[in-house]
């Protein structure tokens, strides 16, 4: 049977209409429950800026917040998939704290080809719940303290960098300066391996998490399509890394473990703790294997990698912004390591308060994770009102959004440490880490890679604006990490007197 033109275009039309109609339906769902929000345009939401390439992910979550945050909550939709918009502190608390049961998955599809994607971010339920006890010893403080020494000679490779770095050029984009340390000291704190990435350009760990990160438009769509189609997601076969990427790091700790054993070396990190969970099998009722416990060391790696270094690069930025802010700080740190005769340790880190205030600061303008997801495991009422939610409901807290609104910060775009003292925290509206069951157990960890970092620019380096350096930065529209669009370029004058 043949078709002519019209027939053709008749079809078409029909199957077009049939697709918009459905789209069209779905978008009901907030005004059936009572839920307030933007109007969504068919087949694309209210994602429309994201999609078209006109706005950010965070700067189109950003301006619907801006318009809707008088409301406890607002729904909107990413495709047809409805997604609730929290603001309301109150409720923020009830969903992370009080109704964790409710909402224990970050909706992540979780997939048997992609062994790494069965992580402790990822996972949920019984076996987040035995992970998490096993895991959590290795951050305790007298761990941390173990750490300090991995991370000082880390950062010292990264002064010794820098220096040869500024004798080239004196203009440094400090994204990936930063990425190169904090991906050595993970590896080295966590792992107990010495790597040298911060010499090399093309260490295989470097290319792994510069993949993750990478802000293109495939990344863009794997992330939407695994929050808003999480069956097409897992069709398509579609992956964290690529099979190759998944099995380098696999084999990397399952060699390192066997090591240990081999060599009977005990370090007391997270290798040590995957060793004993491998000898222990008999504590768990699920099997850990080998990749499923190199999952539970990659979350660790992607997270020591990413929150510190962006922390970082963008503390740099706002501080050669703010000169008198930097000056302050790098006064603090010369006085601090002169009670401690020049030696950096955890017990001199803590005593400068004003750069945990700066770095405190930095993750509230710039939070590496602009928006928080849960998924309701059950029907949810919402506190306070008759709506319902549906079981599988998607609920977005916008940590980007919270943390510019002058309702809890005033003047929030201007850069002021002092916020940070300790009578002045507002409770819930600072979120850089989440809060709750599923907060970031490596918090502390992150803070400390970060002062040191920062420690070793600043007693070395006066960090200003180069010429190339876009001021206020534009974040990266194909991300969903925040990000600078033309990076963090900054000039480096070295402190001849650091003595």
């Amino acid at each position: 049977m043949e078709f002519g033109i019209i027939e053709i275009l008749i079809i078409i039309t029909g199957i077009i209409f049939g697709v918009v109609y459905w789209s069209t339906l779905a978008h009901n769902h907030w005004k059936n429950l009572g839920v307030p929000g933007p109007k969504p345009i068919p087949l694309i939401g209210n994602m429309g800026p994201l999609l078209f390439g006109q706005m950010s992910f965070v700067d189109t979550c950003h301006k619907m917040y801006m318009e809707w945050k008088k409301e406890p909550y607002f729904g909107i939709f990413s495709a047809h998939v409805p997604v609730l918009i929290v603001t309301d502190m109150n409720l923020i608390r009830q969903i992370l704290i009080k109704d964790f049961h409710i909402f224990p998955s970050r909706g992540v599809v979780l997939n048997d080809y992609d062994p790494l994607s069965h992580n402790l971010f990822n996972i949920y339920g019984h076996k987040w719940k035995v992970l998490r006890s096993k895991i959590t010893p290795g951050f305790t403080i007298g761990k941390i303290k173990h750490m300090i020494k991995s991370m000082t000679e880390c950062a010292g490779r990264f002064e010794n960098y820098l220096f040869n770095q500024v004798g080239k050029g004196k203009v440094l984009e400090c994204s990936s300066l930063a990425g190169k340390y904090t991906m050595d000291a993970t590896i080295a704190c966590a792992f107990g391996v010495n790597i040298t990435s911060i010499y090399e350009d093309d260490n295989q760990f470097e290319v792994i998490a510069k993949q993750l990160f990478k802000a293109s438009i495939w990344n863009l769509m794997k992330q939407m399509i695994s929050v808003a189609a999480p069956g097409l997601y897992k069709f398509l076969g579609l992956r964290i890394l690529s099979e190759e990427q998944s099995n380098f790091f696999i084999n990397f700790i399952k060699q390192t473990m066997e090591l240990r054993e081999r060599e009977n070396v005990v370090r007391d990190d997270i290798i040590d703790i995957l060793i004993d969970m491998k000898k222990n099998q008999q504590d768990f009722d699920f099997e850990s294997t080998d990749s499923f416990l190199a999952s539970q060391a990659f979350v660790l790696f992607v997270a020591g990698y990413e929150a510190p270094s962006s922390t970082i690069s963008f503390a740099l930025y706002e501080l050669a912004l703010a000169p008198k802010v930097q000056d302050k700080v790098r006064t603090e740190i010369f006085e601090v390591l002169k009670t401690h005769n020049g030696q950096l340790s955890y017990e001199a880190i803590n005593e400068m308060e004003y750069l945990k205030m700066v770095i405190y600061e930095t993750l509230r303008r710039n939070p590496p994770g602009p928006l928080m997801v849960r998924k309701a495991a059950q029907d949810y009422k919402l506190p306070g009102s008759n709506v319902i939610l549906p079981a599988a409901t998607l609920i977005s807290i916008p940590t980007y959004s919270i943390h510019h609104d002058e309702k809890y910060f005033p003047n929030p775009e201007f850069f002021e440490p002092e916020r940070f003292k300790a009578d002045r925290k507002p409770s819930m509206a600072y979120l850089p880490f989440s809060d709750g069951p599923k907060s970031c157990m490596g918090v502390k960890i992150a803070i400390y890679l970060s002062a040191l970092g920062l420690i070793s620019v600043l007693k070395n380096f006066r960090v200003s604006p180069s010429k190339f350096l876009e001021i206020p930065y534009k974040i990266k529209k194909t991300g969903f990490i925040l990000s600078a669009s033309g990076g963090v370029n900054l000039k480096f004058e070295p402190i001849m007197d650091v003595n």
